[in-house]
């Protein structure tokens, strides 16, 4: 347990550079409360103790503005940075080593029953303001970039932006998305650059066949 808590405190130490001590994060990080809180308030779920496991997620959510339901499953070392209006879902499952910002709702679209929240692989960014919606599931390694709403599926190692979010990125690598008003742009650009080339090359052959 000892060397559990340590990575744990080691992980957010790299994750967030405004950390100085082990003291301030323990004291001060309203996400690490109410990651340590959730891990009562799930026990006591499992456990069928229903009121008050929602009890102690209430209590919580009045003290750090992140509210996390009982019944989520969550991985090692999750660290939610800032925290405020953070929302987490009953059938929520997330894996180990990912990052959080405020204002992040893992929720459901109302259109679902049993599995009605988002699966998130590990190791993975969830920007500030972003939404996931719905029994989605999200790839290790993906990042979320903030205000993206994401309605489907996420592969592995992605980056997604935009409203509904695309995947702008695989691997590291860019993926053109015509879509886009940007890349729009530049086609039409390019297409009109060719189209005047070609027109130049039909005077040209006109003039000489003449």
């Amino acid at each position: 347990m000892a060397s559990n808590f340590k990575l744990y405190m080691d992980s957010i130490k790299k994750r967030d550079p405004a950390v100085r001590s082990t003291f301030e994060i323990l004291l001060l990080y309203s996400g690490v409360h109410a990651v340590f809180n959730h891990r009562i308030a799930h026990f006591l779920f499992t456990h069928k103790l229903y009121f008050l496991a929602r009890l102690v997620s209430q209590l919580s959510r009045f003290f750090t503005g992140i509210e996390i339901h009982p019944g989520a499953k969550i991985g090692r070392r999750l660290f939610i940075d800032h925290g405020s209006g953070v929302i987490i879902g009953e059938t929520t499952e997330i894996g180990d080593d990912c990052t959080i910002f405020q204002g992040v709702t893992l929720g459901g679209t109302g259109k679902d029953s049993g599995k009605r929240h988002p699966t998130l692989g590990n190791n993975i960014t969830v920007g500030s303001g972003s939404r996931i919606l719905g029994p989605v599931h999200i790839g290790d390694n993906t990042k979320i970039a903030a205000n993206a709403v994401v309605l489907n599926d996420i592969p592995d190692d992605c980056t997604v932006v935009g409203i509904p979010a695309e995947i702008v990125r695989i691997g590291g690598k860019r993926i053109v998305n015509h879509r886009s008003p940007k890349e729009l742009l530049k086609t039409i650009n390019y297409l009109k650059e060719h189209i005047e080339y070609l027109e130049k090359e039909i005077d040209e052959l006109k003039s000489k066949h003449n």
